[in-house]
């Protein structure tokens, strides 16, 4: 993924709850007004629950959640799972993950005493060591309490100038974890907010330091979403100088209304100075990248749908969602390519391109990596990963594959232009993660550090399989079982899918999943349909906009196929999703609904006709179509669950889990979606929690009760009952 795509709602970390470490700058956005008057559909009866805290709206949810967690926490597994899920919650025993500052590892850390959270540092060599010296930095606990606010983290974007000691930090906070947060500067020498320093309001903003008095800022500049776009992101950026106010802030960019939005970037050139840059995201998938060399706009000479890496031997590594023809040549869509830039700044012109790597059709490129000697690509072949070390030659590019274990997921945690470590984590279904560091200069690999295992995998085993789509396409899935299992259709089985914005679902080791259920007899399923990123961009504009049945044809056919091979039957089966994978959810409801007996709804898109007028949904359009398109909008009146509810169809009983924080998918879609449930007099249940934002949960112990909510409902649903 683009480092500048971090600046972006396209980044994974803002669609997939929680797939974010908290050290990763995020994009932060503020939660949208209802929409206007004349843009409300009147006719339908339930827009009062779009109310976010309406006080109607808020105590029919605290009736369905009085109603839900009566039910749900009665059955005596509830509290056996919920303790479960905080032994592993709570553990000391995570890896702590972090990034190197001049040879310091700095690092956030929650646990049950920590709830809010540590930002804290330790020495490089101390990190090696089993128990690290850790010193605190800042603790959100203890500032959530001197400031009365429900604080949570959203990362930190530090700055500093090449050999200096001096860091310039700011540090995101929001109220209750929803996407909207504060920024405030934060002086790491003294570990204290700088008096006097940069801070910015509570807003959907986002900014990118040039030099140590040079900040460039994207935020609602009018206070009451003047300059917001439609999506209600920024797209103006500004140039704000130290020690002057922030309406002094100087224009540099205006984009439009109409974009999804605009957000600032910095090219970090080879003498340790920043370019100053701009994105205009026209769509959510296709964006235009602007740099200043001289003050004046100069535009990046790469197609729509492009991610710029950086920059690195004098040239600008890029890679492409789209078939690029240019200088006489054909490049295929998910390649890496690399172009000179001292030239292109000066000539303003693109004037060579090379081809760095081409993907086969069963591998994707899922991250590039700049360190001081090498670029690194993250490569998915066959939904499994490795990490590839590229090198210039004088001829081509020399590769290397790196040699870390097999068959599992591997990512780089942390790389950076100015350093030689890297951090690779492993992590496979049955595998707990690993840290590894790797040298860019020797070229040692070694293990830093290792979890233990958090539920038992001596009786589970993994297989990847294939289903055949209704297009004849194979799309594969990995389960993960008992050894020994009975081919007979009894197998609790639960399916997970997501199928969206290009996210690939890659094996994963998940301490909550494994006690909760793999341990307890239950089979987990992840299925890898289109709209996800395991085979690069065509895998995922396979099923956009109108093309996308497709994609729910690709999770039913896993489903069937599950029920062909024996594992289980639709009494056994259930499925789960959230956010898009929510979506998901719901179509499998108003599709399927003879195929599975349980479904987990995690806060869902559910109403496709105004999904685009609710909070951040207008982004998506480039995703899911606009109903606003006749054409369109007829395919989304045929998906659309809530519109597709029929009060006569015998559905499963579904879960609906949402927050009343989400400032990014809007919580009345789980609840209108619900009410629809309960006017028809059809059982369901419903859980939203008060604070969590886009993770329906705040913090770790109320991610453990959620997730033993969860997995009573499914066990409930799923396990055989003695007759």
């Amino acid at each position: 993924m683009s480092l500048f795509r971090s600046t972006l709602l396209i980044s994974a970390c803002a669609i997939v709850a929680a797939a974010c470490t908290p050290e990763q700058e995020t994009t932060t956005v503020t939660a949208s007004d209802p929409p206007p008057q004349e843009a409300v559909d009147t006719t339908d009866p339930l827009i009062w629950m779009e109310e976010v805290e309406g006080e109607d709206a808020l105590a029919w949810v605290r009736e369905q959640n009085d109603r839900s967690l009566e039910s749900l926490t009665a059955n005596p597994l509830f509290a056996e799972l919920e303790s479960a899920a905080k032994d592993i919650v709570n553990s000391k025993e995570r890896i702590p993950y972090g990034s190197i500052r001049d040879g310091e590892v700095y690092n956030f850390w929650q646990d049950e005493t920590n709830v809010r959270g540590l930002w804290r540092k330790t020495s490089l060599e101390s990190y090696a060591l089993q128990e690290p010296d850790w010193e605190t930095i800042l603790d959100f606990d203890a500032l959530s309490a001197a400031e009365d606010k429900n604080w949570v983290f959203k990362g930190s974007s530090c700055y500093s100038a090449k050999d200096s000691e001096r860091w310039a930090c700011l540090v995101s906070l929001s109220d209750g974890g929803k996407d909207a947060a504060i920024r405030r500067e934060f002086d790491l020498a003294s570990k204290s907010f700088v008096d006097g320093g940069y801070e910015l309001p509570e807003a959907k903003a986002g900014t990118e330091w040039i030099d140590y008095d040079t900040l460039l800022v994207a935020t609602d500049w009018g206070a009451d979403g003047s300059e917001l776009t439609e999506s209600g992101y920024p797209f103006v950026v500004k140039s704000w100088t130290r020690g002057t106010p922030l309406d002094a802030a100087v224009e540099l960019y205006r984009g439009d209304k109409t974009d999804v939005g605009v957000w600032p970037f910095s090219i970090e050139l080879e003498d340790g100075s920043r370019l100053p840059g701009v994105v205009e995201s026209d769509t959510f998938f296709t964006s235009q990248y602007f740099v200043f060399p001289d003050g004046e706009a100069l535009k990046l000479p790469i197609p729509p749908k492009a991610s710029p890496i950086g920059v690195k031997f004098g040239k600008m590594f890029f890679t492409l969602e789209q078939d690029w023809d240019a200088l006489g040549e054909s490049y295929k869509s998910g390649s890496l390519l690399a172009m000179p830039f001292e030239a292109f700044l000066e000539s303003k012109e693109l004037t060579a391109l090379e081809l760095v790597f081409e993907p086969t059709d069963r591998q994707a490129i899922e991250g590039v990596s700049i360190t001081k000697s090498q670029l690194l690509i993250s490569l998915s072949d066959n939904v499994t990963g490795k990490i590839l070390a590229v090198t210039p030659s004088e001829e081509s590019w020399n590769m290397e594959t790196l040699a870390l274990p097999e068959n599992g997921s591997t990512r780089v945690t942390f790389a950076d232009k100015d350093e030689e470590t890297v951090f690779i984590n492993y992590e496979g279904y049955l595998t707990p993660d690993s840290l590894m560091t790797y040298s860019t200069e020797s070229g040692d690999i070694s293990t830093l550090k290792s979890l233990p295992a958090k539920f038992d995998t001596s009786d589970l085993e993994v297989h990847q399989y294939e289903a055949t789509s209704t297009d004849g396409t194979k799309i594969p899935y990995f389960i993960v079982h008992k050894q020994g299992i009975e081919l007979d259709g009894s197998t609790p089985t639960l399916l997970y899918g997501y199928g969206g914005f290009q996210i690939s679902l890659t094996p994963g080791y998940s301490g909550l999943n494994g006690k909760l259920w793999m341990e307890r007899g239950g089979a987990y399923v992840i299925a890898n349909i289109r709209g996800g990123g395991e085979f690069g961009p065509n895998w995922h504009q396979a099923g956009l906009k109108t093309k996308r049945q497709i994609i729910y044809d690709d999770f039913i056919a896993v489903g069937e196929d599950l029920i062909a091979k024996g594992v289980t039957k639709p009494e056994h089966l259930g499925i789960m999703g959230g956010s898009n994978g929510g979506l998901l959810m719901g179509v499998m409801l108003t599709q399927r609904p003879d195929l599975w007996n349980a479904v987990v709804v995690q806060v869902p898109l559910l109403d496709m006709l105004r999904y685009h007028l609710m909070l951040a949904g207008a982004s998506w359009v480039d995703e899911y179509g606009s109903p606003e398109v006749p054409e369109e909008r007829e395919w989304l009146e045929k998906m659309s669950p809530y519109h597709n509810f029929d009060g006569e169809t015998d559905y499963p009983e579904p879960l609906f889990v949402t927050s009343t924080k989400d400032d990014r998918v809007h919580p009345a879609h789980a609840r209108k979606m619900a009410k629809l449930f309960e006017e028809s007099g059809k059982p369901f249940l419903y859980y939203e929690n008060i604070d969590g934002g886009h993770s329906a949960a705040a913090n770790l112990q109320e991610t453990a009760k959620r997730k033993a909510l969860e997995f009573t409902y499914l066990t409930e649903k799923l396990f055989p009952t003695e007759e």
